[in-house]
């Protein structure tokens, strides 16, 4: 009876563990053909940036709706991703300008989505990757334009990036000038790392 018993967990045994290298699903056709059928229909209208040959760079067709003022500034992207997109956009103001507008013409979105999606990509791309997959096979969109928007969530973040600022700034100078220890000179923040005794 024993057998039978080690017989039959084991068969249960493997029953279970091979439920779980089931193929995955096909991706929902229906949201692909619902932003298919939304690029077509933005592309129609004639409405999105396009591609200039010529210069090798994508030109807005309405500069009330997709130049850089029908967006969100600096500080719209440090608030929505951080200030990875921030840096981005300072030091390289051109890349950041031709892949946003590059996504409006891809997407058939308007200039803030398209921004809040460039910013996160800017962010984290394998992330934003992964979530742009995940929608492809039938995940809820994540809004990218109204990402970490909350005015409660915006207080709570400026209070909690001050806290930790202050804290930085006391402990350091509190170091430097010997707060917690002796600063005769011989201390890291004076340059001296050959000279501590250890």
């Amino acid at each position: 009876m024993t057998a039978l018993n080690m017989t039959i967990m084991m068969v249960a045994l493997l029953i279970g563990c091979s439920s779980a290298f089931q193929m995955i699903s096909s991706p929902n056709n229906n949201a692909i053909q619902r932003s298919s059928s939304l690029n077509m229909a933005a592309k129609a209208k004639g409405g999105g940036p396009r591609f200039d040959k010529a210069t090798e760079k994508w030109i807005v067709t309405d500069p009330e709706t997709q130049g850089p003022e029908a967006g969100y500034d600096l500080i719209g992207s440090a608030l929505r991703a951080g200030p990875v997109p921030v840096i981005q956009r300072i030091i390289n103001p051109e890349q950041y300008e031709q892949a946003v507008l590059k996504y409006m013409a891809a997407e058939g979105c308007d200039r803030t989505e398209a921004q809040g999606n460039m910013d996160a990509y800017f962010e984290n791309p394998q992330d934003w990757a992964y979530q742009k997959l995940q929608e492809q096979n039938g995940a809820a969109k994540k809004d990218y334009a109204n990402a970490n928007m909350d005015p409660k969530q915006i207080a709570l973040s400026t209070i909690w990036a001050g806290v930790v600022f202050w804290f930085a700034y006391y402990l350091i100078t509190g170091l430097a000038e010997g707060k917690w220890g002796k600063a005769d000179g011989t201390d890291l923040l004076h340059g001296n790392l050959w000279s501590l005794p250890f």
